[in-house]
């Protein structure tokens, strides 16, 4: 697997207070990836950066919301969600320790 495409395929964490409750209850951690991006290459993705080993991922698409901006109506990208299961005793701390 081509490694400048793993470091491409994850966009940034989700922070959230589901996606903080998900990582405190299940040991999940939920990121934002590209739109192309498979689950095999998510899971090398996390392996990649993070140096942790993954269990299994889950991937969902989100539909972009419909806003307006005065008279005129427009529409927010689609995205894609990964929910990344870590093996027990596995960790990751965005937080850099601080």
């Amino acid at each position: 697997m081509n490694q400048e495409r793993l470091m491409k395929v994850l966009l940034g964490p989700v922070i959230s207070e589901k996606s903080t409750l998900a990582a405190d209850n299940n040991g999940q951690y939920v990121f934002r990836v590209t739109t192309d991006a498979t689950k095999h290459e998510i899971g090398r993705a996390v392996e990649l950066l993070f140096e942790v080993q993954v269990d299994n991922v889950r991937v969902l698409n989100v539909k972009g919301k419909r806003k307006r901006f005065g008279s005129r109506g427009g529409c927010r990208s689609d995205w894609r969600k990964a929910y990344v299961r870590l093996k027990p005793g596995q960790d990751i701390d965005f937080g850099g320790g601080a």
